[in-house]
């Protein structure tokens, strides 16, 4: 269950999701594997040695994706092509708070090249 703090946060950052939802999918994809820090930052090297002080995930979350300048285009991307089925670190957030987000990021609308559950029209 989702605190309701937590999904007050979320829905602040469904909402500036919103301006990229016509963004085609592709140019999102451009955008993060060219200026994602994760795409070439990270290659060599192994994370750093976590604290303990918080989730794994979220930890790595924090770590890795600090001061990238493509955090919300990386978000959008990874809601569009996996929706809820999603995993890893993607836009700063562990997939914990990305599966919460989904359903407030889906109820703000359709955007082009978007995961959709089978049967879905």
């Amino acid at each position: 269950m989702v605190n309701p703090r937590d999904v007050e946060r979320l829905g602040e950052i469904a909402a500036r999701l919103d301006r990229l939802r016509n963004v085609p999918t592709d140019v999102l994809a451009a955008i993060v594997t060219r200026d994602g820090l994760c795409m070439w930052a990270f290659t060599d090297a192994d994370p750093g040695e976590l604290t303990g002080s918080d989730t794994p995930d979220r930890e790595l979350a924090a770590r890795y994706c600090a001061g990238c300048p493509v955090q919300d285009e990386c978000l959008e991307w990874e809601l569009r092509l996996h929706g809820p089925d999603t995993v890893g670190i993607w836009g700063g957030m562990p997939e914990d708070d990305r599966r919460a987000l989904y359903p407030l990021w889906r109820t703000r609308g359709g955007r082009p090249g978007e995961h959709t559950e089978e049967g879905e029209q």
